[in-house]
């Protein structure tokens, strides 16, 4: 009889990220509850925001007590050539709605689609998270997730792997490769170089540079930068995130030249021990889209792939956002951005790669 009485109302509030102390409760809420990422943290909001122009907009479900219920990043993009969108989270593969039970789910979705009318966006995209409401649609169909666990050691982590992908590993660890891992100016403009001709290859603007800076200042110690390098020149990076016993590979890619030298199968296998060296555990590939040479190639290292399911809502007579590059109407401007110079590509992608969210 007395349950209803233990049921706090909620209130939902905007968190100032400027504030270490809001910044400090959220941050351990989202430690703590289930199903929390990166991407939930007000550091990954706060380093977008800095990075890509775009404003955040962090929502916070609390309890007449103050204690925290729920959060719901969400990041303003606003793109002259794929519209605008309130994204959770913005530039993440995850972040939607993080609550502790379901008290605080509805009164979250509602609160950030009333912020989409104020602010005049015609859609929300939520990354992962529980059904919002019976007003949006879920899509499981596109996005495919790979984790799995880091073996005890090298010689482990080599017979996980299967046998194809394996022999390439070994491949890898003939060729005359210097790893090195660090966060200091140099590195972030070798890891750039290199990722920005990895995404012109594949035909997509690369993201301001600006992005991966603000990342690692935001992430401090809980992000770093692996490069490969071949006769002193960088050929693969990637950039990952360590966050609760996980490493988050996020922003990698090779040259041209990463591939004869199976320089990629060696930055993921150096990155597996370096990880294991700092703690963690499990192995977060992070998402691809299926039926793509990226998933097939996460596949072939052991992982199985898990469908990510993703929820939008969208203003009546408005159309859903759509900034997939695989949409067939952009295959002409895939295959001629393949064939801009660098230079070009390099000065151009940014101000698209912006506002895709």
């Amino acid at each position: 009889m007395n349950a209803p009485l233990l049921r706090q109302p909620l209130a939902i509030r905007v968190a100032v990220l400027e504030e270490a102390i809001d910044r400090a409760r959220i941050g351990a809420f989202v430690h703590d509850c289930p199903g929390g990422t990166p991407f939930h943290l007000p550091a990954w909001s706060a380093a977008v925001a800095r990075g890509c122009g775009q404003r955040s907009h962090y929502l916070v479900a609390e309890r007449a007590n103050g204690e925290i219920a729920g959060v719901l990043p969400l990041t303003e993009c606003r793109s002259p050539l794929f519209g605008k969108a309130l994204v959770s989270a913005g530039f993440g593969v995850g972040g939607g709605i993080l609550a502790e039970g379901t008290a605080a789910v509805a009164p979250l979705a509602q609160a950030a689609w009333e912020l989409a009318g104020r602010l005049g966006v015609p859609a929300l995209e939520l990354r992962g998270g529980p059904l919002p409401g019976p007003e949006w649609t879920s899509d499981s169909s596109r996005y495919l997730s790979f984790v799995r666990p880091i073996a005890v050691d090298d010689e482990a982590e080599l017979l996980a792997i299967p046998r194809k992908q394996r022999a390439e590993v070994r491949r890898s660890l003939t060729f005359d490769l210097d790893i090195a891992t660090g966060c200091a100016p140099e590195d972030v403009a070798a890891h750039y170089a290199v990722y920005a001709e990895s995404v012109r290859n594949l035909g997509t603007p690369v993201f301001p540079r600006t992005l991966f800076s603000e990342v690692l200042r935001e992430f401090g110690k809980s992000a770093d930068v692996l490069i490969v390098r071949h006769r002193g020149v960088a050929v693969s990076s990637v950039l990952s995130l360590y966050w609760n016993g996980t490493v988050y590979p996020y922003w990698g890619g090779g040259t041209a030249a990463a591939r004869a030298l199976r320089a990629n199968d060696r930055m993921y296998f150096e990155l597996m021990h370096h990880a294991r060296e700092r703690g963690c555990s499990r192995f977060d590939f992070g998402r691809s889209k299926v039926g793509t040479g990226p998933a097939a190639f996460k596949k072939n290292w052991g992982f199985e792939p898990k469908p990510l399911t993703y929820f939008d809502r969208t203003q009546e007579g408005a159309s859903p956002r759509d900034a997939n590059p695989l949409n067939p109407k952009y295959r002409l401007q895939v295959a001629l951005w393949k064939r801009m110079p660098l230079w070009l590509a390099n000065r151009a992608g940014p101000w698209i790669a912006k506002g895709l969210g």
